[in-house]
């Protein structure tokens, strides 16, 4: 059932990754903005350069910002349309980063390969998170660093895709930090902790619903 899910999130987002950057949360309005954005995730990756991974970077927003850092970077999604979108914008702003498809529940990099692993608003759209947490700390070397940025948003509307699957997804409505930081525990992350993202300079629009990133190691 996991491949038929994916499945249709694949399409899902594939077929939003042309208009996916005009969505204001999806990209960055000003210079202090950005600026602020950079402060936040530069707390997270001090070593310069790190082995970022950006899991589900969908037209890297992360990846971005991280690479402008002097970092290595690599995102993957399980879109192919995203992908392409990510190589297209990095080619044209001159970013080095490099972006491949790929699934966050099965990652192909060797073990250890990351110092740091990071992903935005994926938890809700895996089938199987407790497969991706292992593999995501199973690419960390050893201390290596993972963060998350999430919310959670509520039930809402459902599309016909997710209509189709919402109930085959743990994350499906999001979650509170607590929840999902309670959660990385169980799966052997190690001092974990939130921290919410309030800062009206972190978003162009007052967020609707609660944000939040949650951070911790693998052993």
């Amino acid at each position: 059932m996991d491949t038929d899910v994916k499945e249709v999130v694949k399409e899902f987002w594939s077929r939003r990754a042309e208009e996916f950057d005009t969505e204001p949360d999806h990209v960055l309005h000003s210079p202090g903005q950005h600026r602020s954005w950079l402060e936040l995730l530069g707390r997270f990756a001090q070593r310069v350069p790190s082995r970022i991974l950006d899991v589900g970077c969908g037209t890297g927003f992360l990846a971005f910002l991280y690479a402008e850092m002097g970092h290595e970077v690599t995102g993957i999604d399980l879109s192919p349309e995203m992908i392409e979108t990510a190589q297209r914008k990095a080619h044209r702003q001159g970013i080095r980063a490099a972006f491949r498809v790929g699934d966050a529940e099965c990652i192909k990099d060797r073990d250890q390969s990351f110092d740091l692993v990071v992903a935005r608003h994926l938890l809700w759209t895996l089938p199987d998170p407790n497969r991706a947490v292992r593999e995501w700390l199973r690419v960390l070397r050893p201390k290596g660093r993972l963060l998350l940025i999430e919310g959670y948003w509520g039930a809402g509307d459902l599309s016909d895709e997710y209509g189709q699957i919402h109930t085959h997804l743990p994350f499906y409505e999001g979650a509170l930090g607590e929840k999902v930081a309670a959660f990385l525990r169980t799966c052997g992350v190690e001092d974990v902790r939130t921290e919410p993202l309030t800062a009206p300079e972190l978003w162009h629009e007052p967020p609707e619903y609660p944000r939040y990133l949650v951070a911790g190691r693998r052993a």
